[in-house]
């Protein structure tokens, strides 16, 4: 057996929180697809937890709530939540019959769990979404309201729209502990979360969570480049952890094998895999999440009049 496939996932900071987080993040939103059985998702969020990488992605909205469930199930089993750090995030921005308080209950129950570790607000992604949020009663009040509750740990938020909407959430003066953005090798060329936001949760002493480092399978189509060397220019970048889609153990082993004993790709490698995206990279085609609506989930299309999206 080779030295990479024994070595282990690397753990790093997740900013000033004082936590060490496994750099490969366990993303929900697969595990409760239709294409994945119930079991195997559960062995994958068992096998994953086993391998060192027990950051676990979640959503309160995934599958309509089957991934929280299914996560919820394979962590009550063989003290399982108590090796992970557990995440998942609230749909809600504002406060209504279903505002953030409600859907926390209703995560909490699904997750089987008393806690989480940590808690962000889901898809900022609309130029109105800081308003509402900081908005009286709006999620902003709710994420302060569970952490003194002790329901969760740390708070942070999401978004894959636009880096200058990440700029009005960090000018808040608000006590984020985390973010969660896109990190890929097309996103410095267009955009650039990379280049306009981690300076900045860098110097707030921001935890990092990457996502669409495959930029939703895109970047493997458009470009040369393997899976291997865009997760790898992802992880390469001062981020705490990439969160990778999972939706069977084949692609668990993949994503391990990535990311066991993991070392930074070198200044030349990182100028390569620029080159390379770079012609492909024009007004976000293949970063469409930035781009078009098709990815907003299923609240904020109701949110904002969009028809939901057709099943998969």
């Amino acid at each position: 057996m080779s030295e990479t496939t024994t070595a282990p996932i690397p753990r790093r900071p997740l900013g000033k929180t004082g936590e060490l987080v496994s750099a490969l993040c366990l993303g929900g939103a697969h595990i409760g697809g239709k294409k994945t059985p119930r079991d195997e998702g559960i062995r994958i969020i068992q096998a994953a937890i086993d391998a060192g990488m027990d950051f676990m992605d979640n959503a309160w909205e995934y599958n309509d709530g089957e991934s929280e469930h299914r996560m919820g199930e394979a962590l009550a089993q063989g003290g399982y939540r108590d090796r992970a750090f557990l995440m998942t995030k609230n749909c809600a921005h504002d406060r209504k019959a279903d505002h953030s308080m409600v859907k926390l209950e209703e995560s909490l129950r699904r997750l089987r769990t008393d806690h989480l570790d940590l808690w962000q607000i889901h898809e900022v992604s609309w130029p109105d979404d800081p308003d509402r949020i900081f908005a009286p009663g709006g999620a902003a009040e709710a994420m302060l309201k569970a952490k003194e509750q002790g329901k969760v740990r740390f708070i942070g938020f999401t978004g894959h729209k636009s880096p200058t909407i990440h700029k009005r959430m960090l000018a808040q003066g608000f006590p984020w502990d985390t973010l969660q953005m896109p990190v890929n090798a097309l996103d410095a060329h267009y955009e650039s979360f990379e280049r306009e936001i981690l300076p900045i949760a860098a110097a707030q002493g921001i935890g990092v969570i990457g996502m669409k480092s495959l930029a939703s399978g895109d970047i493997l189509k458009g470009t040369d480049l393997t899976p291997q060397e865009a997760i790898g220019y992802a992880l390469s970048l001062p981020v705490s952890t990439v969160c990778v889609g999972v939706d069977s153990m084949a692609v668990l082993e993949q994503n391990l094998a990535i990311g066991r004993g993991f070392e930074p790709i070198s200044a030349a490698e990182r100028e390569r895999i620029l080159a390379i995206t770079a012609p492909h990279a024009t007004a976000g085609r293949f970063e469409r999440f930035k781009s078009s609506h098709d990815f907003e989930g299923t609240e904020a299309r109701r949110e904002h009049n969009l028809p939901d999206r057709a099943a998969d």
